[in-house]
């Protein structure tokens, strides 16, 4: 099984440069059976989704998990709200911060753990405007210039 917590790591490689992030934490994710096989084979894509509180829970909205080839008349549906397992002082420290203007919550990534349970790295994050983005590009020009000036 660990050798299998290494291979699978879904990242959202969108959500460093759309958002500045300020609060990361793991959470488990509940699947369903043909969902999990899915998960297991990569076929998930965290670009689009974001978290949202229903009742005090916390669920990840449009993540895109394919259905499974083999799956017959039991498939899920690929875009269902999906809910993120965390304990409860967890879940009211996200509330209680995400009532600031601007904050949402993203998931980063997605793996497998050890034990073979789907896990999902979430950050609780602020939308950059453009001239942050821009900014931000150009401190990565200038690293990347000043690496290969030393090489």
């Amino acid at each position: 099984m660990a050798k299998q917590a290494q291979q699978l790591n879904i990242q959202n490689r969108k959500a460093s440069f759309e958002y500045e992030l300020l609060l990361r934490m793991d959470a488990g994710i509940q699947l369903s059976g043909t969902e999990i096989k899915s998960v297991r084979a990569g076929k998930v894509s965290l670009a689009e989704s974001y978290g949202v509180f229903v009742k005090n829970e916390l669920y990840l909205r449009n993540m895109h998990i394919e259905e499974y080839a083999q799956g017959n008349i039991y498939n899920h549906e690929p875009k269902r709200d999906r809910k993120l397992l965390l304990n409860k002082t967890e879940l009211n420290k996200l509330q209680s911060k995400l009532k600031d203007k601007g904050l949402t919550i993203i998931p980063l990534r997605m793996y497998l753990s050890e034990s073979g349970y789907a896990k999902v790295e979430i950050a609780l994050a602020k939308g950059r405007k453009l001239y942050d983005k821009r900014e931000n590009l150009k401190q990565k020009d200038i690293q990347r210039n000043m690496q290969r000036d030393d090489s």
